[in-house]
């Protein structure tokens, strides 16, 4: 068959595939936290500022409920979802863990005009709390997608055509209940290896073959795995997987799974969501009770700059972080806390520099878990949070510097105390792509000459 020629973003592409093109070249957005899993976009050419009227929203698409976040690759955008069955609906107290039937989906959807080219369906009744559909980011890479449902279906999937190529089911392969919350750590390629936390006696972190699925190896014991995203850095001299589990952090041996070392740090609830960061010889880590742990690799096993004293709430110091991921730049740290207070800190002391509500809030008011992701683009950031607004900010030790703002999607999902938008963006040839638990979009962030 004669090879059909597509230009898609800069991509050229034959037979629906990807063939390079440095020329052309466009940034992708294919896992969680982007092409280097850093919350860096590197794309030059976005807007400065938002006209009045808010930047252009290309297209919007219905789709069912969900945390989880879009990957954009090869001119598709790749989100999970679901249905719930006929009659069902989710309890009004988003805490309940009652039996939900219902179904999961992954949705591929043209990145041109959001058309949805195909879906993948399977019947998967959820029993967690906060049953707002599936949590984690596909994960795009050499023609297969990988993702990760709330009840522990594990798939890879063509990327072209949808088609199962292999799959696994964490609570039957491993024994193991679902975490209160799902399984929502986002799962790690390394090489051949896709690394994800299962959880149990010995499995708390897996490393799949990502051609077949077989168990290549398995590490940790833990009572919960927790819900942070493994995480690979650079230290001693060597790769070290990071598996940050809610008894303590662990370095492992990506490619056996070895243990390297482990520091105690019990988390109460299993709150270790936010992923841990990494700048010089300084590991973050950040969590909603227990607050903080700033650690150095000066040696084999890293030694503790400083640790919160406040296993709390409300009454906090450091950064006490629910779901954000925070950021760490030239000796500071930026983080949002507890109750929506977008933080400056220290590295070194963890002594706070100032906060401010105007990030994550309309009327400035403390609000429990009001949140904001937080992606560094060249010398500003761009925040989107938990009320549907897109923000350019800068963020310096001087202050926190808003430039624009936009309102992009209605607050949709039921938190208890208010509706929420409570999903990772994805920034991808000059695009912004998002989610409530209604439609996905697609606006247009590229800078007008």
């Amino acid at each position: 068959m004669q090879s059909k020629l597509l230009l898609i973003s800069g991509t050229i592409f034959f037979s629906g595939w990807l063939l390079s093109t440095p020329a052309l070249h466009a940034d992708d957005w294919p896992q969680w936290l982007g092409p280097e899993r850093d919350a860096v976009w590197r794309e030059s050419g976005i807007v400065e500022k938002f006209p009045p009227s808010g930047p252009p929203v290309r297209w919007r698409v219905g789709i069912g409920g969900g945390y989880t976040g879009p990957a954009v690759a090869h001119g598709r955008v790749y989100v999970m979802d679901r249905k719930l069955s006929p009659g069902a609906s989710n309890p009004s107290d988003a805490f309940s863990r009652s039996a939900i039937p219902g179904t999961e989906r992954v949705l591929c959807l043209n990145e041109a005009d959001g058309k949805i080219l195909w879906q993948h369906e399977y019947n998967c009744p959820y029993t967690v709390s906060y049953a707002g559909g599936p949590r984690t980011t596909p994960l795009v890479s050499g023609g297969k997608v990988y993702t990760l449902g709330a009840e522990g279906n594990l798939l890879c999937l063509d990327a072209i055509a949808g088609k199962v190529i292999w799959s696994r089911d964490f609570k039957k392969d491993y024994g193991v209940p679902t975490p209160l919350w799902g399984f929502a750590a986002h799962p790690l390629l390394d090489g051949d290896r896709l690394i994800c936390l299962v959880g149990g006696n010995g499995t708390t972190a897996v490393a799949f073959d990502k051609e077949s699925g077989k168990e290549i190896w398995r590490s940790l014991s833990s009572k919960e795995p927790g819900y942070c995203p493994p995480t690979i850095f650079e230290a001693g001299g060597k790769r070290q997987l990071i598996i940050w589990h809610p008894e303590s952090i662990n370095s492992l041996d990506p490619e056996t799974g070895k243990i390297y070392w482990t520091e105690p740090f019990n988390v109460q609830s299993a709150l270790t969501v936010p992923t841990p960061r990494k700048q010089g010889d300084m590991l973050f880590l950040t969590c909603f009770y227990n607050g903080s742990m700033a650690l150095r690799w000066n040696s084999e096993k890293p030694s503790l700059v400083w640790k919160s004293k406040k296993n709390s709430e409300k009454d906090t110091d450091g950064l006490h972080s629910i779901m954000s991921t925070p950021v760490l730049e030239d000796g500071y740290i930026y983080g949002v806390c507890s109750y929506g207070q977008l933080r400056c800190l220290k590295a070194e002391t963890g002594e706070r520099v100032w906060e401010t509500l105007k990030a994550t809030t309309h009327d400035g008011k403390e609000t429990r878990w009001a949140n904001a992701f937080l992606i560094k683009n060249a010398d500003r950031f761009f925040l989107f949070n938990e009320l549907g607004d897109l923000i350019i900010a800068k963020l310096r030790p001087q202050g926190y510097e808003e430039i624009s703002r936009a309102h992009l999607l209605e607050p949709t999902n039921a938190d208890p105390r208010r509706n929420v938008v409570w999903s990772h963006p994805a920034f991808a040839n000059r695009c912004l792509f998002a989610r409530n638990d209604k439609e996905i979009i697609c606006v247009d962030l590229a800078r007008r000459e």
